[in-house]
């Protein structure tokens, strides 16, 4: 066997959302000389094949992810964690990195290798329940949070957990990767518009804690001020939840039966390579009710796009507010109107304001400087 650290992640997901690009950064970034990486999933989906494709190797073993409501001392006795640790055994892991859905099992499968677990807490909505308390406070040898927002809130649900047991490591993406330069014309000619129409852009999934009411909310302010305006969303319901579909479908059914919508707002659903519908847009628009980070803000931003977001959340860690974008209150479509008016009004403005996001991105939310802490706290552990 090799001499590279072997690092497991554990993942109920095999869709791609802003979680899932947060892995796919990390696993891409770390080096390959000296980390071996591996990543469990349930079965084979959209993570599954992007992992692959960035050398790391992927087992499917069959398992359901966990609810809020699990019960540690039962849930550790499912068949998938000595599945799971058997599998860490067998390729001699060193250390297992899981998602919210994987913890009891994975901590199961660390503790018996005798080998450090992760969790890489991407929200603060995991609130811990009385019989929980003990699992998180002394079984997870390290708790990750994304952002000071998610580390604040998350311990203010859980007053049992000493506040040196959760750090916060921001992730990043790859400059080389999102940059200036890629072609955004596809997306204009799918539109049937021109270089010089004014394009705003939304890119999420389908949920209702994503905004696309306040989109369209806003879409409609700007109509009124700028009707040679186009909007576009990119995105779909990545993980099949029936909730999110019929959200789906309601909003949907609200942009095909308005009147100004249904001329100027265009949903392309999953659209593959995202970098091509930021390329297309003069300002991207972040209406969440609240974002634990907000990927797509640093991956417009590392494209030299200004961003207009809601400021709930990790946006106010990233978009510097005046300089690479702009943040606004929750639930103001009006106000979100306003500023993206600003910024599709002055040409000049948007230049400067990409030029600094860009710089912004490079200084502070790589993917290579990411990697280069999750490295270093794995090494400590080990």
């Amino acid at each position: 066997m090799s001499d590279k650290r072997r690092v497991m992640f554990v993942s109920a997901y095999t869709g791609l959302g802003g979680g899932e690009s947060v892995q796919l950064n990390l696993m891409g970034a770390m080096d390959p000389d000296r980390y071996a990486l591996h990543l469990v999933c349930p079965r084979d989906g959209q993570l599954p094949d992007a992992a692959r494709e960035r050398g790391v190797t992927v087992h499917t073993l069959p398992y359901r992810g966990i609810t809020t409501w699990f019960v540690p001392a039962i849930w550790r006795r499912f068949p998938i964690s000595r599945r799971i640790a058997a599998l860490a055994r067998l390729l001699g892991i060193h250390a297992i990195h899981s998602d919210y859905h994987s913890l009891p099992f994975a901590v199961a499968a660390a503790h018996a290798n005798r080998i450090p677990v992760i969790w890489n807490a991407m929200g603060w909505w995991f609130p811990v329940k009385p019989w929980q308390r003990r699992f998180f406070r002394d079984e997870i040898t390290q708790i990750i949070a994304i952002t000071q927002a998610v580390r604040d809130r998350w311990l203010a649900c859980a007053p049992i957990m000493p506040s040196e047991r959760v750090r916060v490591i921001v992730p990043g993406v790859d400059p080389m990767h999102f940059h200036p330069d890629v072609d955004g014309s596809h997306v204009r000619e799918k539109l049937n518009i021109g270089p010089d129409v004014p394009l705003v852009a939304l890119i999420a999934r389908f949920q209702h804690v994503k905004g696309h009411d306040v989109f369209q909310a806003m879409a409609r302010h700007i109509h009124a001020q700028m009707p040679e305006a186009r909007f576009v969303v990119a995105g779909e319901n990545v993980f099949g939840v029936s909730k999110d579909e019929t959200y789906k479908n309601d909003i949907l059914t609200t942009a095909r039966e308005d009147p100004v919508l249904r001329d100027c707002l265009t949903y392309l659903g999953f659209w593959e390579d995202a970098r091509q519908v930021i390329a297309a847009s003069d300002v991207i628009v972040c209406p969440s009710r609240f974002e634990s980070l907000g990927m797509v803000h640093l991956e417009s931003m590392a494209m030299g796009c200004p961003v207009v977001s809601m400021n709930n959340g990790g946006p106010a860690e990233t978009v510097v507010d005046g300089l690479t974008g702009f943040l606004v209150p929750p639930e103001a479509p009006s106000i979100l109107a306003d500023r993206v008016l600003v910024l599709l009004r002055d040409p000049g403005l948007r230049a400067q304001m990409g030029q600094a996001g860009r710089a912004h991105v490079l200084a502070n939310f790589t993917s290579a400087g990411y990697a280069r802490q999750f490295s270093q706290l794995v090494e400590s552990l080990i």
